[in-house]
Parts: structure tokens; sequence; C-alpha cells
């Protein structure tokens, strides 16, 4: 919880992107990201600190959570939010740079923190959509524009051609933290369709196809090209934790499911024309057939869940290795109104 003149996390050699290294190479850098990352690090262990009855430390997580959200919204651009500051006090990912002017993750990670301004959070969003997302190129860009030749002085990120890998290109692991973040909007269609830009199959659909994106088709790719020369061509694979990131966007983000202790919560953002899903999980011995229903086209909400036959709360679904076979059946739909009492 270190804090620097904007009351931001100090970036060090590079917080995430580690192609950021110069960034506060004197000890001073201050990163935008790394607060958004720590907010959400502090509001879930404050939780597990109060679990255990530590209260003292649970409010000094609070208080910090507060302190640096606050500082994070001193960091509003205009239209996004800010990458992070030089040693000099130079923004990053501002719209006054002429390079890297926004950068994905302050974006995303506003939401995925669950502790920005929505309104600004939303804006900021829409910014990664008109300036990030290249649909003809098959791309979500990590950052534009890339560096070249500014005076600024990132790090070994700019040694890189722009449009290759972190510098302007796709870095798949930033890119599935977007669709995500467009989940948790509840635009279900949207986050589909970037969830399918993404799927490296639908990249090797046709022969053309295939010569473009050059790697193999069964295997997330830690990047993709965005260079003219080269757009839409996949760099790194079997290297990249994106894959198991991809895994978690597909079946928590968008399908819903999360296992939470010894139960498991149900919450989809689908797009609104699915009519149906259906998962089939295993739990030791167990077997777990669960099918969503969606009679009214929606993207979220869930109207009623099952287990069994018996109503069930879709936050916390029992679930245990007791040998069974189970049925859980739900319905994507607007939660019936409590009925009120007179006086009530």
């Amino acid at each position: 919880m270190t804090s620097g003149s904007h009351g931001l996390p100090l970036i060090g050699t590079g917080d995430w992107n580690d192609g950021m290294n110069r960034v506060g190479i004197g000890g001073r850098g201050e990163s935008v990201w790394l607060g958004w990352f720590l907010s959400r690090i502090l509001k879930d262990f404050a939780e597990v600190a109060t679990s255990r009855g530590d209260v003292e430390r649970a409010a000094r997580y609070r208080g910090e959570l507060s302190r640096i959200s606050g500082a994070i919204e001193q960091s509003w651009d205009g239209d996004w939010y800010r990458r992070g500051y030089f040693d000099d006090g130079t923004p990053l990912g501002s719209a006054q740079n002429e390079e890297c002017r926004i950068d994905s993750i302050s974006q995303s990670w506003g939401l995925l923190s669950e502790s920005a301004a929505r309104n600004r959070a939303e804006r900021a969003m829409d910014s990664a959509r008109t300036h990030l997302i290249r649909r003809d190129a098959r791309v979500v860009l990590l950052l534009t524009p890339p560096f070249d030749r500014s005076a600024m002085d990132p790090g070994y990120i700019k040694g890189y051609v722009p449009g290759i890998r972190e510098n302007g290109g796709q870095y798949t692991h930033a890119a599935i933290w977007l669709v995500m973040a467009v989940a948790s909007l509840g635009n279900g269609d949207e986050a589909v369709e970037l969830f399918h830009l993404l799927n490296p199959v639908n990249h090797t659909r046709t022969p053309a196809d295939v010569e473009r994106y050059k790697v193999e088709p069964y295997v997330v790719a830690a990047d993709v090209y965005a260079h003219p020369l080269h757009p839409g061509r996949g760099g790194w694979t079997w290297y990249t934790g994106s894959a198991a990131w991809m895994y978690r966007a597909g079946l928590e983000a968008i399908l819903g499911l999360e296992r939470r202790g010894g139960s498991l919560s149900l919450n989809p953002c689908i797009p609104s024309a699915w009519p149906a899903f259906t998962i089939v999980l295993r739990h030791g011995k167990s077997r777990y057939e669960i099918t969503v229903e969606n009679p009214e086209h929606k993207c979220t909400g869930i109207s009623e869940v099952e287990l069994d036959g018996v109503a069930v709360d879709a936050a916390s679904i029992p679930w245990s290795d007791d040998g069974g076979s189970h049925f859980v059946r739900a319905v994507i739909g607007e939660p019936a109104a409590r009925t009120q009492h007179a006086g009530a």
C-alpha cells in the first residue's frame, strides 16, 4: 500500500505491464491500474478479515480502499481514466499524450474493481470501444496509439515495433478483461461478440484466415498483431495465462457460474437471442446438470432457480459430493416482485 504524490500506488519497475519498466524507475511513478487492482484486493480481504473477527485490520483495509478510490477519481482524464504517472508527474494514458493516449486495463478494471464512479466507468468503456476495438483486423488493442517517436520513455515496451505485442497490439490477457467488464455492464450481446472476436477458432475459418493468423486455432495466443503489414497475425502461443482467463470469461462472466465455498452462484450475461444453455458439472462423484432457460430473450437477471425441484437462491445453490445426479433449472427474467402487506 505505497502512495505517490497523486495518492496512487507506486508502479516501481512495472505493474501488470512489465514492459512499462521505466515509468517509475526513479521510485516516484504511479499506477492507476494498480490502484483499481488493489481496491478489489482490499475489498475482498476486508471481508475475509471481518469473517475472522479481525476488526482492526478490516477497518484499515476499508479506509485504504476509500482513500485509493478517491485518488483514482482525480485521475479522470475527461473521457477515460489515465494509466498512471511518470516519476516527474507527467501523465501516461492521457488525451494530452501523443502516444498511449488510452490504455485498456485502466478502463476495464474501473468496473472489475467495483470501485469506480458508475457514470465514469461506463463512459470510459465507451471510449475503450471507440479507440481499442478493431473489428476489421479482429483485435482488441491494449493501448493506442503505440509508442514510437515521442519523447516518452516508458521502458522496453517501446522496443517493440508499433502494433506488435504490448506496444499497441492485442495483448489477449487484457482483451479478456475488457470482455469481462462488458459483461459486468449486463450487455450479453456485446460480451459474446467480443468473446467470439478473441476465440482463435474464429481466426481460422477459411484458408485466407489461416494464412493471415498463421498460428494454432486450438490454443489462445498471448498476442495478436495490429501492425498495418500484419493485421490479425497471431503471436506467441502455448505460453499465456490468457487461456485460463478466457475460460473464466466464458464460464463465469458469460454463463455466470461461480463456485463460492460450498455453494454455486448463477448470474449469466448472455446474448438475448440464446433460448437456453446447459452446463454439466462434475463434483467428485456427483453430477450436476444445470439448464438455464431464456423465454423472454433477455441478457441478464434470474427470476427463479430450482435444485431437484426445490426453489433455491441463485446466489447460493447448494452442491455436494454425495455421489448422486442433480438437476438445476433456472429461468432468466425479472425476479418476481415481493407482495407488500398493508402497513408494512
